[in-house]
């Protein structure tokens, strides 16, 4: 018998495996995800990840051979971990809280994380601030048998550029298999609103659902507010627009929820944003679109543009989408620095998977496995989750990375514009003025917020607090804080990362 000890998730091609598999497709859709997942394995084993598209991570039981077999998707949607116990069993699930609460764990900081965190503001890789427990990685099975642990790969990124196709051919691929995708994305009896901001990959998937009502977040700062221009969008796409307005009482306030919910620190401010987002979608909704995946596939930030310049240096020094601390502001900063342990480590094995390939492509997969895993998708899922609310994202699917996979980097970027190709399939269902919109990014007034005394009174008490003595100079982190607050708004980044580590810790070692 295989049961089932743990899943999360959304299977989009249900319809052709029920029929494959001899499952009833008139089954609830738990029931019949379960059916599919022990049906596929019972099947197709190890591989059975290349006949699912869609969000998933899971462990099965087989009492027949005494084994576990655990299963993460091919990007990392969902998150999934394990720690084998000092008497050698294995505790394993889509929630480190699972683990924590389990016979034979032991709670244990892993500080070395910190030093990691510095930099990235994520916890990247495969190694958490709980010592022990570990994710298992994107594109990879687990099985565990008679004490015995055994991880294998069953799917790399690769790319193989093909130069035979004009722009024009890219973005019509682009839109027909988004169009194939999305009578996948939910079943007719489902009802989904959909996340939009200012910006194109948003726009593109409410333009193509069949969502009659969008949602989005605005700040009384006007130049922070996209919510404006999310609107006007709205209203061309004939859909009724909710916002929530974000005060930053509200921003502060919610901070140990989020780092709580999150079960690992997260220094992306966007993070606490797109939570009270969530909440307020989850009113009136339980089912949501996003537009997460198109960024790293099709070379949408605006770094991507300097990716000929970097050359063969990117492999000594990008490590992903941010990195905000270098090393010797680290050795000043904290009590314990190994100068083993580093970011780039982390990323020597995607720059050897893409020896040969040109700057983008390399920049592109970095993000993709480092990036996508451990900040954007940990925060989609944990944070919709916490409030009730469940995303999917039409354009996190192996169809649409098989075309950026092959798509030559001249489509993606160029002098003007990033994601060129994808813009341009967006423009079959948008204005210009909206599908070529300047990429702005999730932007938050925290920059501002962080330094009024209104608000950061619990920063800087953490700030001199015996709890941040632990692990930092606390004359080092409060010059820091100081100089930000003096007028160096750059700082703010250093400021709240380490910020949202204390509250992280406060929460899982001091409070619990």
């Amino acid at each position: 018998m295989i049961n089932i000890c743990d899943y999360r998730g959304h299977i989009r091609n249900w319809h052709e495996l029920c029929s494959e598999l001899s499952i009833d497709s008139c089954l609830s859709r738990e029931e019949r995800e379960n059916e599919i997942i022990i049906g596929a394995y019972k099947k197709w084993g190890r591989e059975m990840a290349d006949h699912i598209y869609g969000m998933f991570a899971f462990a099965l039981f087989d009492t027949d051979e005494n084994k576990y077999f655990c299963l993460r998707d091919h990007f990392g949607t969902k998150p999934f971990y394990y720690y084998i116990t000092k008497d050698n069993r294995l505790l394993c699930g889509t929630n480190i809280s699972r683990i924590i609460g389990q016979e034979g764990f032991a709670k244990e900081l892993n500080v070395d994380m910190l030093q990691i965190y510095m930099t990235l503001t994520y916890v990247a890789g495969e190694d958490t601030f709980f010592k022990g427990v570990k994710k298992l990685m994107p594109g990879h099975w687990l099985e565990f048998r008679d004490g015995v642990l055994n991880i294998g790969r069953y799917w790399t990124p690769t790319f193989k550029p093909d130069d035979s196709k004009s722009l024009d051919e890219w973005a019509d691929e682009i839109h027909e298999t988004l169009k194939s995708i999305f009578p996948e994305v939910k079943d007719d009896n489902e009802v989904a609103e959909s996340f939009l901001s200012g910006g194109v990959d948003s726009s593109y998937v409410l333009a193509m659902s069949d969502a009659k009502r969008a949602d989005s977040c605005g700040y009384d700062e006007e130049r922070f507010d996209e919510s404006r221009i999310a609107s006007k969008t709205a209203e061309l796409l004939n859909v009724e627009h909710s916002v929530a307005n974000i005060q930053p009482k509200d921003f502060f306030d919610i901070v140990p929820f989020v780092m709580y919910n999150m079960e690992q620190p997260l220094g992306d401010a966007s993070a606490i944003v797109f939570t009270l987002g969530c909440k307020a979608t989850a009113e009136h909704t339980k089912l949501c679109y996003s537009g997460e995946g198109a960024d790293e596939f099709f070379g949408g930030y605006n770094m991507y543009r300097n990716a000929e310049r970097y050359g063969e240096n990117l492999k000594t020094f990008y490590v992903g989408n941010t990195n905000i601390m270098k090393e010797d502001e680290k050795l000043r900063i904290l009590k314990h620095y190994d100068p083993n342990v580093l970011p780039i480590n982390l990323v020597k094995y995607i720059y050897d998977e893409t020896e040969g390939l040109d700057p983008l492509t390399k920049m592109s997969d970095v993000d993709i496995q480092i990036w996508l895993e451990g900040d954007i998708y940990l925060n989609v899922d944990k944070m919709s989750t916490a409030c009730g609310l469940e995303i999917r994202m039409p354009l996190t699917d192996r169809r649409i990375f098989d075309i950026a996979s092959r798509m030559p980097s001249k489509y993606k970027v160029n002098d003007e514009t990033n994601k060129v190709a994808f813009r341009t399939a967006a423009a079959k269902v948008l204005p210009d003025e909206i599908a070529f919109r300047k990429k702005l990014g999730f932007i938050v007034p925290i920059r501002i917020w962080l330094a009024d005394e209104r608000y950061n009174a619990d920063v800087r008490n953490k700030f001199r607090s015996d709890m941040a003595a632990q692990f930092f100079d606390l004359d080092e982190i409060n010059a820091i804080f100081d100089d930000y607050v003096g007028g160096n708004s750059d700082n703010w980044r250093k400021v709240w990362t380490i910020y949202t580590f204390l509250v992280w810790y406060e929460e899982y070692f001091v409070k619990r």
